[in-house]
This record gives C-alpha cells, sequence and structure tokens, in this order.
C-alpha cells in the first residue's frame, strides 16, 4: 500500500460518514469539499516533503561526485559494484551460501540514488543556462 492510499484510506470513513448523514445536499457537499481540501493539503505536503528530500539525496551523491578525494568520488560505485557481484555470484550458486534479501534493498536504493545523484549533476548546469539565458533577453 503506497502513502497515498494509506491517506485516502484514513479519510474514507469519514467521507463514508458524509455521505450517510441526514443533512441537506449542500451541507453534505460542503462537508465532502472540505474534507477534500484538507486530503489535497495533505497530499502537497507529503509531495513537498519527498521533493525535498530527493534534492537533499541528490545534493549529496552530488557532492561526493565532485569532491576532489578519489575515494569520496568512488566508494558508493565500488559498494554497490561489490554488492551486485555478491547478488550475481549468489543468484548462480558460486559463493556456497544465499546473501541475504536486504542486499537487494541496498542494491536498489544505492544505484537509484547513484543514478538521480548523477542525472542531477549533469541537469542542473544545463536548467541554470537556461534561465540566465531567458533572463538576459
Amino acid at each position: 500500500m503506497g502513502i497515498f492510499d494509506f491517506i485516502g484510506s484514513i479519510f474514507k470513513p469519514a467521507a463514508d460518514l458524509v455521505d450517510n448523514l441526514h443533512t441537506s445536499d449542500e451541507e453534505r457537499l460542503e462537508l465532502q469539499k472540505q474534507m477534500m481540501k484538507i486530503q489535497t493539503d495533505l497530499h502537497a505536503k507529503l509531495l513537498e516533503y519527498e521533493t525535498k528530500l530527493m534534492e537533499a539525496q541528490s545534493s549529496i551523491i552530488t557532492a561526493e561526485a565532485n569532491s576532489q578525494s578519489w575515494i569520496a568520488r568512488n566508494w558508493r560505485p565500488i559498494t554497490m559494484l561489490t554488492f551486485l557481484v555478491l547478488v550475481v555470484l549468489s543468484s548462480l550458486g558460486v559463493l556456497g551460501v544465499h546473501v541475504h534479501e536486504e542486499f537487494w534493498t541496498i542494491l536498489k536504493i544505492g544505484l537509484g540514488g547513484y543514478v538521480i545523484g548523477r542525472s542531477a549533476e549533469k541537469i542542473v548546469p544545463q536548467v541554470f543556462k537556461k534561465h540566465e539565458m531567458a533572463a538576459k533577453g
């Protein structure tokens, strides 16, 4: 269940209650409108939070990629390649032991963060360049 489904499930009992109230149609519609606004505002706050979280993660990865230190630039790719090799070898039965499910999770999070950071590193300068050109003329 996604977070938006969860939020919807929180509001569903109240929405059902409003539908079953013995009030005028106008009062019922006003209550439904207010509940929908609250739910929409909650979704907007959640999206804002997720955006800020992704921006923070992206800035960390971008800072690592732009670092002058070799180890700071390369620790994430080396770690992810190590996990990838372990998962592949385990899947092929070469290791003789089965790696934990968490290895997949770490691999997904690490590679996903790396891809987002590297993409932001390439896209952000182009966006700023276009914004500066638009501001000039």
